[in-house]
């Protein structure tokens, strides 16, 4: 029959999940700190165990030598002779040491040592084995619950079911068979708390259902969840011909209703990932019908969702939920309004060019603040030097506009380029038309001379060709020639 201490090992290799080298070589250490207690060095101790760990002795190696200096290294020939047949000097001998010759204090240390060393080690396997584990599925039962948290029965250790981490769908009873995500593991017990709410729970449990998310054809881009109430997946398929939703959903639903089942019937939606911000916005709000979407600060990450009068309340959601879960989605906030509710709206000069382009009705863009994405610390700046229409903007030379405080090249630069997009700006020909002035002048200083007729400017006081005097006169703002 085994002893109590092999029973003892047999149950922390078993249970614990202790190595058996790693048992013995605790025991091992525990003893040899004891000898080490006792007779002040442990370099000649050695431990043994006997048959199937029945039982573990301790000895020491010691020299043989003529005369003995030091009794816990050496022994005497004559003493070696006794113990051992056909001993001779410097030979080594093992000898065991009578559990009397420690005492009782030793003995208890030893135990205390070993005993604590062990819970250590376990403690550091079981914690390292579930650390591993983090963020996978696993199934425990129902053991014991206090202040609403439950305590979970995993095998190897007990799992921790804080109430915050449960869904209020969901009730358990005493043996029942429960299935929760490693949510997080602390070295200290160690603790592995377990949850059903966070969304890398849902995504587990897609990879069971939808292989084709488990090898990759299709991503999860993001889950957002109201536990209990309902969750938002996005997904996305690296293959043209991959349908991510349908597949997602399965033939006749079957794979959406036993997800939908294992949340104990929490509202899913599956919606198509879209790198365009407004399409994305437009399916993160299933499942109401939306009819545009319009990005009001693309900085801020604002838009506007304008829906028909009866998808209202669908779009918003019970308490505003659907659109919460939306906005956790695609990480914007966004405003959802009716067609009749958006005509009404103090629209913004962002706002009012996507109503134009709703209701089909063409607005001129005059002013700097109506251009689309364009850098409001430059539009900022510019209204403070009193310029706020494009015009203004186009009069200025790049010196001058970079005169202006936080004014720089790159918004200049910027600026220019969004009008040349979305302007059409009609120049006109200043210098034909300075040109036609000076023309107009020139001719208009031109004069006949009374007596031949040759032609006279203001400057001359003889005509060139007859020689007659000349002078002029002003009156009436009409000029008159005169012959003097």
């Amino acid at each position: 029959m085994a002893s109590d201490m092999a029973e003892a090992i047999r149950q922390l290799i078993l249970e614990k999940g202790i190595s058996e080298d790693l048992v013995l070589r605790t025991i091992e250490d525990s003893l040899i700190a004891a000898y080490k207690k006792r007779f002040g060095t442990a370099e000649n101790a050695v431990v043994r165990f006997i048959g199937e760990y029945e039982g573990v002795e301790i000895l020491a190696k010691r020299s043989i030598v003529e005369d003995v200096e030091d009794p816990v290294l050496e022994i005497s020939l004559e003493d070696a002779k006794n113990l051992v047949d056909g001993a001779e000097l410097g030979d080594m001998l093992e000898i065991p040491i009578d559990p009397k010759e420690f005492d009782l204090h030793e003995v208890m240390l030893a135990k205390q040592t070993t005993r604590q060393s062990l819970k250590e080690i376990s403690r550091d396997t079981l914690y390292a084995e579930y650390k591993a584990r983090q963020g996978e599925i696993i199934i425990g039962y129902y053991q014991r619950e206090k202040n609403g948290n439950i305590f979970v029965d995993l095998g190897k250790v007990e799992g921790f079911f804080p109430k915050k981490y449960q869904s209020p769908r969901e009730s358990y009873q005493p043996g029942e068979r429960i299935k929760a995500l490693i949510a997080e593991v602390s070295k200290a017990g160690p603790q592995i708390v377990l949850s059903r709410t966070h969304p890398e729970f849902v995504q587990k449990i897609l990879e069971l259902e939808v292989p084709e998310i488990y090898d990759k054809t299709i991503e999860v881009f993001k889950i957002v969840r109201e536990p209990g109430y309902r969750t938002k997946i996005a997904v996305y398929s690296h293959k043209e011909d991959v349908d991510p939703v349908g597949a997602c959903v399965g033939l006749k639903g079957i794979r959406i209703q036993n997800i939908i089942r294992e949340l104990e019937g929490e509202k899913i939606d599956i919606l198509k990932y879209d790198i365009e911000p407004r399409r994305f916005i437009k399916n993160a709000l299933s499942p109401a019908e939306v009819l545009e979407v319009y990005i009001i600060d693309e900085a801020r990450h604002t838009a506007l969702a304008v829906v028909e009068e009866s998808q209202l309340s669908v779009a918003i959601g019970k308490q505003g939920l659907n659109v919460r879960l939306a906005n956790k989605l695609c990480d914007w906030s966004i405003d959802v309004k009716t067609e009749e509710q958006f005509r009404e709206m103090d629209m913004s000069s962002e706002a009012r060019r996507a109503a134009s382009s709703l209701f089909e009705d063409e607005e001129e863009i005059l002013r700097l603040d109506e251009l689309p994405d364009v850098d409001q610390t430059a539009i900022k700046a510019l209204s403070e030097a009193g310029i706020e229409l494009i015009e203004d903007f186009l009069a200025r030379t790049d010196e001058e506009l970079l005169a202006i405080k936080d004014m720089d090249a790159g918004y200049i630069e910027s600026i220019r380029a969004i009008i040349d997009e979305n302007v059409e700006v009609i120049e006109e020909d200043y210098e034909e038309e300075e040109e036609y002035e000076d023309e107009e002048e020139e001719q208009s200083e031109i004069f006949e001379c009374p007596d031949c007729h040759a032609p006279l400017t203001l400057e001359m006081t003889h005509c060139p060709q007859c020689g007659v005097a000349l002078s002029f006169e002003y009156e009436d703002e009409d000029t008159e020639e005169q012959e003097s």
